[in-house]
């Protein structure tokens, strides 16, 4: 099976895909995932990465796809996969449909987390982050030491610029911009789009989630 994850910014889309994949046994990849890898791995199509990369340019989507179909061709992916930020755009989801048809498989489900623009707003700037070891820490105040942070010394918690109210809404204007076209894209060509209410708690969305991709009391 492979899941398509979508969902703006904040929305826990990432958290719950590692439930999700866990439920289903089958590994979460992102972009970044593949295009690390594959230049680890020294391929021509990583090496072809590596060079953007290397000099701070986007990857194109030609190249990603290609990497991309080697990842959904190897073993470890043989019972499915979920895919985090690997579709953003239009291109990218005709892209993947097609590498995906050329080794037999197909887009199976796509979750779009959902939530309410002022309820995201609300909980991204009431997030800080350790200077130190970046790791996002809910309900806690910027200024305040990060106990938790395993550098040394200890890290303070700060408010990231993109956390800003004004800036998270600029940020759900981008995704918007990109993502429902995208959405509009796989109901007008069949695909299986499920929405989740992103609201609520951790476990009340990951039951949802489950549910969307046939997996329940997980």
């Amino acid at each position: 099976m492979i899941v398509v994850l979508l969902g703006p910014p904040g929305s826990g889309k990432g958290t719950q895909g590692e439930r999700v994949a866990a439920a289903l046994g089958v590994p979460k990849i992102s972009t970044g995932d593949v295009l690390r890898a594959a230049a680890q791995a020294g391929t021509s199509l990583g090496l072809a990465a590596k060079a953007f990369m290397d000099r701070g340019d986007l990857v194109p989507d030609p190249v990603i796809l290609g990497i991309m179909k080697e990842a959904l061709s190897a073993p470890e992916q043989a019972r499915g996969v979920v895919l985090d930020g690997v579709v953003r755009t239009v291109p990218q989801a005709e892209g993947l449909a097609r590498v995906a048809a050329e080794i037999g498989k197909q887009v199976d489900v796509i979750l779009l987390f959902d939530i309410d623009d002022e309820l995201l707003v609300a909980r991204l700037s009431a997030r800080a982050t350790c200077a130190a070891c970046h790791s996002p820490v809910a309900g806690r105040q910027p200024g305040e030491v990060h106990a938790e942070c395993t550098a040394s010394p200890k890290g303070m918690l700060v408010r990231r610029a993109d956390d800003e109210p004004d800036a998270i809404r600029n940020r759900l204007r981008v995704y918007k911009a990109q993502t429902e076209p995208v959405v509009a894209w796989y109901r007008t060509h069949g695909g299986n789009v499920q929405a989740i209410d992103a609201a609520g708690s951790f476990e009340d969305v990951a039951q949802r989630a489950l549910a969307a991709v046939g997996v329940v009391g997980r």
